[in-house]
């Protein structure tokens, strides 16, 4: 079962966004993962499997190279230390709107994907994924895009 298959069965889902998005992340669930435990990890550095983690979700192309050089993850590979708080931020906030795109379309890969990977208008003609990648101010303009559909509002 995929981290995106849980959310064809929303009972199923962690309830809070942390424990989501650390599960996309590949963190492990021995203990309860909160906003605080997962802001402290961001802040010290994820290791790099989550970047791994996150490819198998969407894509590793759309990870390596664009969130992360492919020499950064290599050297934090080979060293076993952890990804950069910069590096980390950057799979958090991409994380986040893989989380609330896959919320809205219930686990379906195929639909998640388009959705992240096609030119919307509402974003200035950039991808989810592109405006997400940029910024965490980009993050949160895909996440209240997303918001506002699920609210009705024609996007």
């Amino acid at each position: 079962m995929t981290a995106l298959d849980l959310y064809a069965q929303p009972a199923a889902l962690p309830a809070s966004d942390a424990a989501r998005i650390g599960r996309l992340l590949g963190l492990k669930e021995d203990k309860a993962l909160d906003d605080v435990t997962l802001a402290d990890q961001v802040s010290r550095g994820l290791n790099p499997t989550s970047a791994a983690a996150l490819g198998q979700v969407i894509g590793m192309p759309s990870v390596l190279g664009k969130l992360i050089p492919e020499a950064t993850l290599r050297r934090a590979r080979t060293s076993r230390k952890p990804l950069s708080r910069e590096m980390s931020e950057r799979l958090y906030e991409v994380s986040r709107v893989v989380d609330a795109v896959s919320r809205t379309y219930h686990g379906d890969t195929a639909a998640i994907v388009r959705f992240l990977n096609r030119p919307h208008q509402l974003l200035g003609g950039r991808t989810p994924l592109a405006m997400a990648q940029s910024s965490s101010a980009g993050a949160d303009a895909v996440i209240n895009l997303v918001r506002r559909a699920d609210a009705g509002f024609a996007v």
